[in-house]
């Protein structure tokens, strides 16, 4: 029996079919995959953490931290105590957590000069701030047993960052700020990570605010044609099993060189995977694709997907015999975003040409926040801001980062 191959539309436009064609090629799409897609060249971890090589370098004091999780993954985390002032306080300001999105780790939140990244921004108005890296990620590649090398290492989705690595950094950085709560701004994935929370009543005693820019809840309106093709025509013919789990590896260098090419023009590719994001420039552009595009599993990925084809906010779904044998029931249980604690504070800031958190899905996660205290949500629309612009935008600083800070401000006790 021959290979069944994914082969690109004729007639789309080149990036599309780039596009389409990396993801089937990072995915092993084809029948002749034998054991799975599993690949074995893990890239190595990072030997110099992100406080080295982007923070102290501007004159930030910066600590690294190792947290570990309740299934062994090692987790790297970077401290921000004090502006290039000394504005902090010595353990005295308050903590704020800052995770990244999907495909991303912590720098991606550094990539822009101190001056227009919010983590720099925070730290200068007195706040102490925690950078997290998840599980699988350059900084994040370890476990207390596991190698990364094993596909045991890769069993997983954003279900278990839900259940692990978001409450061990929680219960990580309560204590380390001497049991004060602390505000949360995820971005992308990392509020999917926070709500999903949320609305299983895990860290309300923990988190003090909620900021989400270019929110995930639903995907079922997602725009991007990568986004849409992968989910919905190839992801759905993978199958995770015991021997068939593996990561997903961006190929960062395979895209550097695709944009090195005469007549390639990456903010196309960035675009395709994103949206039309309105404020980058072309030092942003090549940052980009050089850094946010960091390894994950399969099974994340296979998550994801599940989401935009089913349209539903749902606890992995492994069929109906490992769902009975997982959750008890057939269909895997839903996270109910109505159940948020309706009392914590929230800022939600989303763009109208974001390919990934369209606006119509925004739109659903607001529908389900309908009940929240009025003065308790605030929702920022950015009609020209796509996924990226969030933190990458050359104009992040006035039109986001000012509204995050004027946010989170107003709560400080």
């Amino acid at each position: 029996m021959g290979c069944r191959r994914v082969i690109p539309v004729r007639g789309q436009p080149w990036v599309v079919q780039l596009a389409v064609a990396v993801v089937a090629a990072l995915l092993g799409i084809s029948e002749c995959s034998g054991r799975g897609s599993f690949i074995t060249a893990v890239p190595p971890t990072e030997t110099q953490g992100i406080c080295a090589t982007s923070v102290t370098i501007h004159g930030y004091k910066c600590q690294e931290f190792d947290v570990v999780t309740e299934d062994g993954y090692i987790l790297s985390l970077q401290r921000i105590s004090d502006g290039r002032t000394g504005t902090g306080t010595g353990g005295n300001t308050e903590p704020v957590i800052i995770q990244h999105g999907i495909l991303m780790d912590g720098m991606s939140w550094l990539l822009n000069s101190p001056e227009r990244n919010l983590p720099m921004i925070l730290a200068d108005n007195g706040f102490d701030v925690w950078i997290v890296n998840t599980r699988g990620t350059r900084f994040s590649r370890r476990h207390q047993s596991l190698d990364p090398s094993q596909p045991e290492f890769w069993d997983w989705s954003w279900d278990e960052l839900v259940m692990y690595d978001l409450p061990a950094v929680c219960d990580f950085v309560y204590t380390r700020s001497g049991k004060r709560k602390t505000h949360y701004v995820g971005y992308s994935m990392g509020s999917l990570m926070a709500l999903a929370s949320l609305s299983e009543g895990k860290l309300v005693d923990k988190l003090k605010s909620v900021a989400l820019l270019g929110p995930i809840g639903y995907l079922s309106h997602m725009t991007t044609p990568l986004g849409i093709d992968a989910a919905k025509s190839y992801l759905g013919e993978v199958r995770v099993s015991a021997h068939k789990i593996g990561y997903i590896n961006p190929v960062g260098q395979l895209l550097k060189l695709l944009c090195s090419q005469p007549g390639v023009d990456c903010y196309d590719l960035l675009s395709i995977l994103t949206g039309n994001n309105c404020c980058l420039n072309s030092t942003t552009d090549s940052l980009a694709l050089q850094n946010l595009l960091q390894p994950t599993s399969t099974k994340n990925l296979l998550h994801f997907a599940q989401t935009v084809r089913d349209g539903r906010l749902t606890k992995y779904d492994y069929g109906i015999p490992g769902n009975l044998l997982i959750y008890g029931e057939v269909a895997p249980p839903p996270y109910e975003l109505s159940s948020i604690p309706k009392d914590i504070p929230m800022f939600v800031s989303y763009g109208g040409r974001d390919a990934i958190s369209d606006p119509w899905d925004v739109q659903t996660l607001l529908h389900r926040l309908q009940l929240h205290d009025v003065d308790k949500l605030s929702v920022q629309f950015i009609e020209d801001y796509a996924h990226i612009d969030f933190i990458m935008g050359v104009n992040a600083k006035d039109v986001v980062y000012s509204q995050v800070l004027s946010f989170l401000t107003k709560l400080r006790s």
